[in-house]
């Protein structure tokens, strides 16, 4: 069964977690009503919640019924347990060298740090919906579903691991689409052409994304990690990858100097700036370097799925 109908499932899931943002008009956006309106927002959560629920029930069906594992098998091979705090920590940091520019850019250049250690960041994710869908809602739900739940039946059915890394996570990308249709419906009068654009970009980093989530679910076995670098990535963004680093600009009244002051201060400015940005872009390279360098090794793990090579 497995073997012959892997697909069908991954479609059925794909489909059941993203078809009732569109069935219902609390769900439904409009060009008066946005997907960031907290009311879209309460009701899309609970409808993930009850589907994530459903496919969930789903896979523990077809793995009792079509497979000879126990109860803490399946826990384990959903990823669910043991949860390895090494593994978490290791790929997080792993993560972390792949954004080490734009964490100097956050912390450093912007002077976050002293948010950060205030707890700043945290009250306001948690006290905004948007928030709440972007870094908790979200991250949960689609690695519940597009990692803890088909990853394992495409290894059963089965695959080599390297096809189930490069083929999942095509439908990660694709459940990403309908933000094109989102879009169109709350920017009517953008053109096509650009709205295309931005889906295409949308679903290209989305699918590369899911790759390496992917790849660190099938390593680790872990799928908090998978869960806690997704939060990372939505968090962090995507890398900058050209223009000058600029320092945060504190709120107030424009400075204002004497006409003798101009040639003593003005310089210093755009020569921090330029530092900064060669700070910045050089911790990115080596950030990626270090990142590739350290994928297998910080990945690795006695929980891990399946083995390559």
């Amino acid at each position: 069964m497995l073997s012959g109908s892997f697909l069908i499932v991954q479609v059925a899931y794909t489909v059941l977690y993203v078809l009732p943002f569109y069935l219902s008009p609390t769900t439904r956006p409009s060009p008066t009503l946005s997907r960031d309106a907290p009311s879209v927002i309460r009701a899309r959560i609970r409808f993930v919640t009850i589907s994530v629920t459903i496919s969930t029930t789903a896979t523990f069906y077809i793995l009792a019924t079509h497979t000879n594992a126990s109860p803490r098998e399946m826990l384990r091979l959903l990823g669910w347990y043991p949860i390895g705090v090494l593994e978490l920590i290791k790929t997080l940091l792993l993560t972390a060298l792949l954004f080490a520019g734009p964490l100097l850019e956050k912390a450093v250049i912007e002077d976050r740090w002293k948010d950060w250690i205030r707890g700043q960041p945290l009250n306001e994710t948690l006290s905004s919906w948007i928030g709440w869908r972007n870094y908790v809602a979200g991250p949960v739900t689609e690695e519940l579903l597009f990692r803890s739940l088909l990853v394992p039946l495409h290894l059963l059915a089965p695959l080599p691991p390297h096809r189930v890394i490069l083929l999942t996570p095509l439908y990660f990308g694709i459940a990403h689409i309908h933000h094109f249709y989102e879009f169109i419906l709350t920017h009517p009068h953008t053109p096509w052409a650009p709205s295309i654009i931005r889906s295409l970009i949308q679903f290209t980093y989305t699918t590369m994304f899911g790759w390496y989530a992917t790849f660190v679910f099938v390593r680790t076995g872990n799928v908090v990690a998978a869960t806690l670098t997704h939060t990372f990535c939505n968090w962090a963004g995507l890398p900058r990858v050209w223009g000058r680093v600029e320092p945060r600009v504190a709120m107030g009244g424009p400075v204002i100097r004497a006409k003798e002051d101009s040639g003593g201060e003005s310089g210093k400015e755009p020569k921090s700036s330029l530092r900064w940005s060669a700070a910045y872009y050089v911790l990115l390279v080596a950030g990626a370097a270090g990142f590739q360098q350290c994928l297998w090794t910080l990945t690795e793990s006695p929980r891990a799925l399946a083995k390559f090579g």
